[in-house]
């Protein structure tokens, strides 16, 4: 028994890496196939999100920041949504990644979702929580950041 509950330690990560990726993945590639919500103004657009949430944000000046070019702020978040998720799925720089994935959720946390009462209604907030465990462990199982250590440790053995 104590065999399986190591192998299970080992792999304990993993159904945390497919979750958040495969969700960072949709939601940037829903975003930049969404035509509306690449728009400055409209309903769905990251503009009128954006101008929607601002009074409301712990951090007005980012929104503001946002508003000032709101499609390029958009893809911005798309993009990065697609590459942290394709990251951390394939185990590639993922400590990076999930960086990555961790700042766009504190930033969409304080900004969309900070006005969410209770607080732990909002989704922004759990998702930065989730990125933590993968920031500090990265991806050592099943990942191509194993599989270069693995190529590395051997030409260096």
């Amino acid at each position: 028994m104590s065999v399986l509950r190591e192998r299970a330690a080992h792999y304990a990560l993993l159904p945390l890496r497919i979750f958040l990726g495969v969700t960072f993945v949709y939601a940037g590639l829903d975003k930049l196939t969404d035509p509306a919500f690449l728009s400055a103004a409209g309903d769905g657009s990251v503009g009128d999100q954006m101008r929607a949430v601002r009074d409301g944000s712990a951090v007005p000046g980012l929104v503001d920041a946002a508003l000032d070019a709101p499609v390029a702020f958009g893809t911005a978040i798309a993009v990065g949504e697609l590459l942290v998720g394709l990251g951390v799925l394939a185990g590639l720089l993922t400590r990076i990644a999930a960086l990555g994935g961790a700042l766009i959720s504190l930033s969409l946390w304080l900004t969309v979702s900070w006005q969410v009462s209770p607080y732990y209604y909002g989704n922004d907030l759990v998702y930065l929580m989730a990125w933590l465990p993968l920031l500090l462990a990265g991806a050592p199982y099943l990942s191509l950041d194993a599989l270069i250590r693995s190529r590395r440790s051997r030409r260096t053995a």
